[in-house]
């Protein structure tokens, strides 16, 4: 027997759906229009004249990007820091969550660990203390200024014990049974049903190394030494780091600073939009589901 929608679940459905895709369309739109700015006529985007389609194609914005020395070696630092920040976070995010997620009789002093884990998200010991630490440490003006403050998640760290919470425990008791070692269990069985979580958590951390642009600018000391978003920040409000070479002067004066700016900015969230819909079939699969059978 087919269950029928009342005239108020219907509507109900109606008003969800359209206030979801009236939200979606106002994040794309912003997104669309610099796009469009990008690849139209330097006059004609400094009028104003350019909304959500371009007006007189051209790509030299973009063929001004691509030779723009700054900007391609701070998407280099940029890839290199999502390289160690991710490898180094999901590493330790997954070995702090494990034993975690375990109950006080098997862990003793588990609820000891987790509140050390909480007090960093309840108190912050400020801006200097930070910094002091980090030029302390020797890492500014390094890669590793970027990569080493925030290598622990912890609210990666919260979410990922949870969902190990919510694994059967019927697998890791027949494991135990079988000889398997915790090392065992975490990496052939916590870790395998855990892709849609490991792939969320991924994505998180590549999107906040490279979305992030405050450190870059506090912890490096030469802008050379700036990551992508750095150095995009520094170009939106019109700050210029270095003397343009001949051939970018040249070429700046075909086009004009807002679709020069439109161009960096696009090409930077490309690498995002790229790998999302690699992960995106992890968000809503169910792994985990008819594992455990009888």
């Amino acid at each position: 027997m087919k269950y029928r929608l009342g005239w108020t679940e219907r509507s109900a459905t109606l008003l969800i759906y359209t206030a979801l895709i009236a939200l979606a369309v106002l994040c794309i739109l912003p997104f669309i229009h610099i796009f469009a700015v990008s690849l139209s006529a330097a006059e004609l985007a400094d009028a104003g004249q350019v909304t959500f389609w371009p007006v007189k194609f051209t790509l030299q914005s973009y063929e001004y990007v691509i030779h723009k020395q700054q900007f391609l070696h701070s998407i280099l630092i940029s890839i290199e820091r999502v390289a160690l920040g991710v490898s180094l976070s999901m590493a330790l995010t997954v070995m702090a969550a494990y034993p975690l997620s375990k109950e006080k009789g098997s862990f003793r002093f588990r609820t000891v660990y987790a509140w050390v884990f909480v007090f960093t998200i309840l108190f912050h010991g400020g801006l200097i203390p930070w910094y002091l630490t980090i030029r302390a440490a020797g890492l500014l003006d390094s890669i590793w200024a970027l990569v080493l403050p925030g290598a622990v998640p912890v609210f990666n760290i919260i979410i990922l014990l949870n969902f190990f919470r919510g694994l059967p425990k019927e697998l890791e008791e027949a494991a135990f049974v079988d000889g398997a070692q915790h090392g065992t269990i975490l990496y052939r069985i916590f870790i395998p049903l855990s892709k849609p979580a490991l792939a969320t958590l991924t994505l998180f951390t590549i999107v906040g190394h490279w979305n992030a642009w405050f450190d870059g600018q506090i912890l490096m000391n030469s802008p050379s030494h700036y990551p992508l978003s750095s150095y995009l920040q520094t170009v939106v409000i019109g700050r210029e780091l270095n003397q343009l070479s001949p051939q970018e002067a040249m070429a700046l004066s075909h086009i004009s600073d807002r679709t020069s700016k439109a161009a960096q900015i696009f090409v930077s969230a490309l690498p995002v939009l790229v790998v999302y819909p690699f992960l995106q079939k992890y968000f809503i699969k169910g792994i985990v589901l008819g594992s455990v059978k009888g």
